[in-house]
C-alpha cells in the first residue's frame, strides 16, 4: 500500500524570498532600485503571486519598501544623520540590556553566547569580500546582541531593540560602513563575553557601551 507523506518541495514564495535576498546580499540590487513585479516574474520565470509574498516578507526585514501607487523598491541607504541617531538609540538600550543579562547569567545562556562569538571570530575575516561570509557575519553579530536582549528578562527593552532590526540591516547591507570593523566587533564581543562569564555585569555593560561607541565612530569616520 502506498504511503502518503508531506511534500518536501520548497514553496515557490520561499524560494523567491531566498533568491531576492541573495541578490540583495550580493549587491545585485542597489539601494533605491525599483522592484517591478512584472519584470521580476519574467526574469525569474515565476508568477506574480509568490513574488508578492516574497517581497512582503522582505519588507518586514527593512531591506525592501512598498510605496502606495508605486510598488516595491529596495530601501534607501541610511544617511549619516540616520546612522548617528541609530547608534545613539542602541547606546541607550543595549548597555542596560547587557547589565540585566549579566545579573541573570546561566550556563546555557553563556554557552549560546560563546557559540555566537566563536562563529563571529570565524566569519569576520570574510565579511568584507565574500557575500556568504558577510551573511554569516551579520547573522552571528545579530545573534550575539539578541541573546543578550532575551536574557535581560525585560520584554519592553528587548522589543525596543528588535524595532531597530530593519534599520540595522539597511546599515549593514547598503553601505561599506556596515561591513568594516568586523575584526573589532569580534574582539569586542569576546570581551563582553569574558565579563559576563566572570559574573561582572557592570563591566559587561561598560564594555558594550565601548563597543557601540567604537562602532559609531568607525561608521561616521
Amino acid at each position: 500500500m502506498a504511503t502518503s507523506g508531506r511534500s518536501t518541495r520548497e514553496p515557490v514564495a520561499d524560494r523567491m524570498y531566498g533568491v531576492l535576498l541573495r541578490q540583495l546580499l550580493d549587491g545585485r540590487r542597489a539601494a533605491g532600485e525599483p522592484l517591478n513585479i512584472g519584470a521580476l516574474g519574467r526574469d525569474l520565470d515565476v508568477s506574480q503571486t509568490p513574488l508578492r509574498e516574497a517581497l512582503a516578507r522582505l519588507e518586514h526585514t527593512g531591506l525592501v519598501r512598498r510605496e502606495a501607487l508605486k510598488g516595491y523598491r529596495v530601501a534607501d541607504a541610511l544617511t549619516d544623520r540616520e546612522v548617528a541617531k541609530l547608534m545613539e538609540a542602541r547606546l541607550v538600550i543595549e548597555p542596560e540590556l547587557t547589565l540585566q543579562a549579566g545579573l541573570r547569567t546561566t550556563p546555557e545562556f553563556l554557552a549560546e553566547l560563546r557559540a555566537a562569538v566563536d562563529d563571529l571570530d570565524a566569519t569576520a575575516p570574510h565579511a568584507d569580500d565574500d557575500p556568504e561570509g558577510f551573511r554569516r557575519y551579520w547573522t552571528s553579530d545579530d545573534a550575539f546582541h539578541q541573546l543578550i536582549a532575551a536574557q535581560s528578562d525585560n520584554p519592553f527593552l528587548e522589543q525596543a531593540l528588535r524595532s531597530l532590526d530593519g534599520h540595522m540591516q539597511r546599515f549593514r547591507l547598503f553601505t561599506k560602513r556596515g561591513r568594516t570593523g568586523a575584526g573589532n566587533a569580534a574582539r569586542d564581543h569576546r570581551l563582553v563575553l569574558d565579563a559576563l562569564e566572570a559574573r561582572d555585569a557592570e563591566r559587561a555593560a561598560a564594555l558594550m557601551r565601548e563597543h557601540l561607541e567604537g562602532a559609531k565612530a568607525r561608521a561616521l569616520a
